[in-house]
């Protein structure tokens, strides 16, 4: 097993950090040292992209710094390009002036071991941490801060930088960790220590909760904004399930595609009313949901699932308001009523609507409003597409931008 060191300077704000926006920066301070602003006439090579909580936003992180860009519409509001190197991980709160960066192997300074807590306003570092071996990923919320090692998770809590918790996990390279972001619902989702298990935490009702998602592997999870409902795909990439995390039942099952294929994210709107997929085969593909919660209106696009509501039924009565009596949109194969004798794939339920992009290049999706889908990918590009919430078919496509210029590299 990995083990780890840390050590913290400085004190965390308390939560209600300023808005992160360019015009509130001050000088620069004596950790980071810009160089003049780029042109971007150079190609620079793109490390990461990463979207805020709310999706409002997303950050980049090159081998130059780092960028922060406004969605709708869309714009960079911030760039800091460095002398020391490149970030490989950057980590947004919100829309605040706290980020976490890890830095890339070629950044002279900071290491991809060490873990910089940077609030952008005063343009200084509030906290160090650093391990012994390559962080991973790093995950925020308002209240706490998880830190991903290949195989052990540490939380953290975000006003003293105490550690809380220590999570043994499977090797896990990628980096899997996802957390709620309703603050009265703390819930992290990460590899287990069995192959295909996904462990829950909820740590606001001190309970662990396994889940064995699949036979393979866990490529790609998420979690809905109060942590009630699991995504998850496995290396294999053909099925996509949807768990209640409370007590572990499968609610929903879709497919991508026969096909193995590696899965680069999957997203739920704020409604539970759809989850996207994006992977190497250059699809990505929408599926209808049929999970739901009690005294939710599935047609309102800007609901969003309340936790506490469910969190005091028993289990249940959870899942019977959790699945939809509604049939689902998803199209299924014509050869369906012979599922006892073909195999399971001819009865699965199929993507709803679809969008075609470059094969094997990393993209990372989020929904925006009025049934539009974002989509940024390691190659910098930005999509905006619409999809038809009752016939479906193929998104058409409603704004391209190539952010950034970048080395050909694929996911």
């Amino acid at each position: 097993m990995n083990s780890a060191g840390s050590t913290t300077q400085g004190l965390l704000p308390p939560a209600g950090f300023g808005v992160y926006d360019s015009s509130m920066v001050g000088p620069s301070g004596t950790y980071f040292q810009p160089e003049s602003e780029s042109d971007d006439n150079g190609e620079m090579e793109l490390y990461s992209v990463s979207w805020n909580q709310d999706y409002g936003c997303f950050a980049a992180g090159t081998s130059c710094g780092f960028r922060i860009y406004n969605c709708d519409p869309f714009k960079e509001t911030f760039r800091r390009d460095l002398k020391s190197g490149g970030f490989k991980i950057v980590e947004m709160l919100f829309r605040c002036n706290i980020l976490a960066l890890v830095g890339s192997n070629i950044n002279t300074q900071y290491p991809p071991n060490k873990v910089i807590i940077w609030d952008d306003h005063q343009s200084r570092c509030i906290g160090e941490f650093s391990f012994r071996s390559e962080v991973r990923s790093v995950k925020l919320r308002r209240d706490c801060l998880v830190v991903i090692l290949e195989h052990k998770i540490y939380v953290y809590n975000f006003m003293d930088l105490k550690l809380l918790h220590q999570i043994e996990t499977l090797a896990n390279p990628r980096g899997l960790c996802y957390l709620s972001h309703h603050l009265n619902a703390s819930v992290l989702a990460c590899p287990g220590l069995r192959r295909g298990q996904v462990r829950v935490e909820h740590f606001g009702l001190n309970m662990t909760k396994l889940i064995n998602a699949h036979d393979s592997q866990i490529a790609c999870m998420t979690l809905t904004m109060d942590g009630l409902l699991l995504a998850t795909a496995s290396i294999r990439g053909t099925l996509i399930r949807i768990f209640n995390t409370m007590d572990g039942t499968q609610l929903q099952e879709v497919r991508r595609g026969a096909d193995k294929a590696g899965i680069y994210s999957i997203a739920l709107s704020p409604n539970i009313q759809w989850l996207a997929v994006s992977s190497d085969k250059g699809t990505v593909h929408i599926f209808s949901l049929r999970v739901r919660v009690v005294g939710e209106d599935r047609s309102t696009d800007s609901a969003v699932v309340r936790g506490p509501a469910l969190c005091h039924q028993n289990s249940s009565n959870s899942l019977d308001a959790l699945i939809s009596s509604s049939t689902s949109s998803n199209p299924g194969s014509s050869l369906s009523f012979m599922k006892g004798v073909l195999p399971k794939y001819f009865s699965s339920e199929w993507s709803f609507a679809q969008f075609h992009l470059p094969e094997c290049i990393q993209f990372i999706t989020a929904f925006g409003s009025q049934n539009t889908l974002m989509i940024t990918g390691l190659d910098g590009s930005f999509y905006r597409c619409r999809f038809d919430p009752l016939n479906g078919g193929m998104m058409v496509q409603q704004e391209y931008i190539r952010f950034l210029k970048t080395e050909t590299r694929p996911g």
